[in-house]
């Protein structure tokens, strides 16, 4: 790997910990349920470009087939988490 890639994988890791801890701090300090939802949604979002980072880092593919399962449950955790907020259950 050049040391442009390095240095940009490694600062694009550094961004993505400062955003994870801010969205840390609003899902425990949102005064609303769908402040948490969406905070816990970029959570996931923000994890999933992380492994994605990881993977060209370390040159494998393992970690976009994380990625992959961790956008389709971060996708069904929120329906869920929104169809809640809505309706007060989400299995009818």
């Amino acid at each position: 790997m050049s040391p442009v890639l390095s240095l940009a994988v490694t600062a694009t890791l550094v961004l993505y910990a400062l955003a994870m801890a801010l969205a840390v701090l609003r899902l425990t300090r949102g005064p609303r349920a769908q402040d948490r939802v969406l905070a816990l949604d970029f959570l996931f979002v923000l994890a999933m470009l992380a492994m994605l980072v990881l993977a060209i880092r370390y040159d494998s593919r393992m970690y976009f087939e994380g990625a992959l399962l961790m956008a389709l449950f971060g996708f069904v955790g929120s329906a869920a988490m929104a169809k809640f907020l809505l309706r007060g259950e989400v299995i009818e």
